[in-house]
């Protein structure tokens, strides 16, 4: 019983001292915070990560709108309408000559395109680059 009562002192006046509970909570208090901060910090990222794919979705899709807009006012026009006349009825103007071209093949089709969509993904930023969009986005 002496033992009990010796181990129930020290508990109560070493270990559960009102100092060591105040920095006890004061500690499970800092952990919490800085806990929540770093997954505030995150889901931030993510979102603004989100929000730049929302953007570049955008204006691509803002130039296609405009490409397809243009491609239609140049279909409007007096000079489109008498080409795609003469084409369809395969007729020539005075002193023109009719020159059929044979089609491309596929090698001469593909040949600048596998060299713009390399071009496009060699620019992969770094993760400093990253990070300095995301804490200066109007750089």
């Amino acid at each position: 019983m002496d033992k009990f009562r010796k181990i129930q002192y020290k508990l109560k006046h070493g270990f559960f001292s009102v100092e060591n509970v105040v920095l006890l909570v004061a500690i499970i208090l800092c952990l919490t915070w800085t806990y929540q901060s770093i997954a505030s910090m995150s889901r931030n990222w993510m979102l603004a990560e989100k929000l730049n794919s929302e953007k570049k979705a955008l204006e691509l899709a803002e130039i296609e709108v405009e490409a397809a807009e243009l491609e239609n006012e140049y279909f409007k026009t007096s000079e489109y309408q008498e080409i795609a006349a003469r084409r369809l009825a395969n007729k020539q103007m005075p002193g023109e000559k009719m020159v059929y071209l044979s089609e491309n093949s596929e090698y001469a089709k593909n040949k600048h395109r596998t060299l713009a969509t390399a071009s496009e993904s060699e620019r992969s930023y770094s993760n400093f680059e990253k990070w300095m969009m995301y804490l200066f986005p109007n750089r």
